[in-house]
């Protein structure tokens, strides 16, 4: 596998093959073909345990994905902390959250796994690099949305949702120490 200039060089060689492919098709195609991004940078670390501060318009996101009342209340309630190992494109995330069964992800970047939503269904959940951000897409039978784990500094996580028909909420995590 190529790596530093090679890899830059062999990505953008393929990438201009691939010209009639919307861009999150190419995003997908190849964030995996190695640990770098488009600006031959590593890409960005979330390694860490980081604690849920505060959300925004996160009750908003979730009526519109068709939540109940009794489980957007206790959302609100709920102090959520992610727990992140990180080695390139390999992803290790455990979700703990007060008073519910959390959630252990293992995935690649660039590729897919499964997952239980809030509403108890399975979901196909995409992923790619875009830039220092991770792109989530959640896809149900009966919702969609797309999630992006986002890095403001080294202390602060953005978990910022995104619906089919436009309402956004931001999740922000601080590094726990």
């Amino acid at each position: 596998r190529p790596s530093g200039r090679e890899a830059k060089q062999w990505y953008q060689r393929r990438v201009r093959g691939l010209h009639f492919l919307p861009p999150p098709f190419v995003c997908l195609l190849f964030s995996s073909v190695s640990s770098f991004n488009r600006d031959n940078t590593m890409p960005a670390n979330f390694a860490g345990h980081w604690k849920l501060e505060k959300s925004e318009h996160f009750d908003s996101f979730l009526e519109e994905m068709n939540v109940g009342l009794l489980k957007r209340k206790a959302a609100k309630l709920v102090s959520s902390e992610h727990i992140i190992k990180q080695e390139g494109d390999n992803m290790d995330v455990n979700v703990v959250a007060t008073g519910q069964k959390g959630k252990h992800q293992v995935y690649t970047v660039g590729g897919s796994f499964t997952e239980s939503e809030i509403n108890g269904e399975e979901a196909e959940v995409s992923t790619c690099w875009e830039g220092d951000c991770i792109m989530e897409k959640h896809k149900t039978p009966s919702l969609e949305y797309t999630l992006k784990r986002e890095l403001q500094d080294d202390n602060t996580m953005v978990l910022h949702l995104e619906s089919p028909k436009g309402t956004k909420a931001r999740r922000i995590y601080k590094k726990v120490e």
